[in-house]
């Protein structure tokens, strides 16, 4: 156990990479950064040498370096499983963005590495890091809501859809968007195990697009019967909107609702709140203490509290979703992975 910041290399330069280096670096004392490794010529140190650090043109720099602790890994979803096993195996704890693999074979690879190695590995499912959201589970936890019966969880991103639809890899808003959802509902009744789903998807922004769906809901029936709902949308014009809903035999608890603050203005148009339009805005707070979870679990020498197995539950939901998209029924959410 030690107090020492954990020094940290990110691996990816992107959006959510940016605003992972600036949190890091300005928001969780607990760490360090360390380095950026990006593939683009200069678009690391760019990122990096502002916030105290220097980049890096290859991912082995950052693996192979004796000043590196453990690894952020923010780069594009297809390469997670691999960098977590090469990260893993380099004696570096690993944070990764979700999902942590694109299918459930990457995904137990990933954490049967991080395990065999003995490093610390979580994945980035913020909502269980937003105030509102601990304070719902902290209630289900103490029985407040007696026992758990219906949950909602829904995602909508801000806009009115891609601007290219031919470039949104086919089944994202399962894998990519609702893949927070499903965490968030397994989370939220805890013990219970999801056992099967029905999806309905469709591409509303752009009707007839062969690959693109931008709109879904999915129904989720847990072991302890309880009955889920997943909702989420690529055209949100009012903003970045997180929401969720336990109802319980004794109880219901709500959290969300997309606004800056609770200042509302009224006029002669009504009441009126400012909303956030990106997921780093809206949940800044999450990202922050999702970072300070990961950098003490490392300092404390445990496993983080959300772990490789919170990974593969969510994208089993994910993959039985597309198994009911392609068979048009309800589909089993698998426990393990098939020989």
């Amino acid at each position: 156990m030690t107090s020492t910041p954990v020094r940290i290399g990110l691996i990816g330069a992107g959006r959510i990479g940016a605003s992972h280096a600036d949190v890091i670096a300005r928001r969780v004392p607990e760490a360090t950064l360390v380095a950026v490794a990006d593939p683009r010529p200069g678009v690391a140190a760019d990122l990096a040498e502002p916030l105290g650090a220097r980049g890096e043109t290859y991912v082995e720099a950052v693996l192979t370096s004796d000043d590196i602790d453990a690894v952020v890994i923010a780069a594009s979803s297809v390469a997670h499983s691999e960098l977590i096993v090469a990260a893993a195996q380099a004696g570096k704890h690993v944070f990764s963005e979700k999902p942590a693999g694109m299918t459930l074979a990457e995904i137990d690879a990933a954490r049967t590495a991080t395990a065999t190695a003995g490093v610390a590995f979580q994945v980035g499912f913020n909502r269980r890091f937003a105030r509102e959201f601990v304070a719902a589970h902290e209630a289900i936890v103490a029985g407040r809501l007696g026992s758990v019966r219906q949950l909602r969880s829904l995602t909508r991103d801000p806009g009115r859809g891609p601007s290219d639809p031919d470039v949104v890899p086919p089944w994202t808003i399962f894998t990519q968007t609702l893949i927070h959802d499903f965490d968030t509902l397994n989370w939220l009744n805890p013990g219970a195990r999801a056992v099967d789903v029905v999806a309905t998807a469709d591409s509303l922004t752009a009707p007839g697009h062969p690959t693109l769906l931008d709109h879904a809901n999915v129904v989720i029936r847990y072991d302890n019967g309880a009955i889920a709902t997943a909702e989420a949308s690529f055209a949100a014009t009012y903003g970045y909107d997180v929401r969720g809903e336990v109802l319980g035999s004794e109880g219901m608890v709500t959290m969300g609702e997309g606004a800056q603050s609770s200042l509302r203005l009224h006029n002669a148009d009504g009441r009126v709140a400012a909303t956030s339009h990106s997921d780093t805005d809206l949940l800044i707070d999450a990202y922050t203490g999702e970072f300070a979870e990961f950098a003490q679990a490392v300092q404390q020498g445990r496993a983080p509290s959300v772990t490789g197995d919170d990974a593969f539950a969510a994208f089993a939901i994910a993959q039985a979703c597309i198994d009911s998209m392609a068979s048009g029924a309800r589909a089993a959410v698998a426990q393990g992975v098939s020989a």
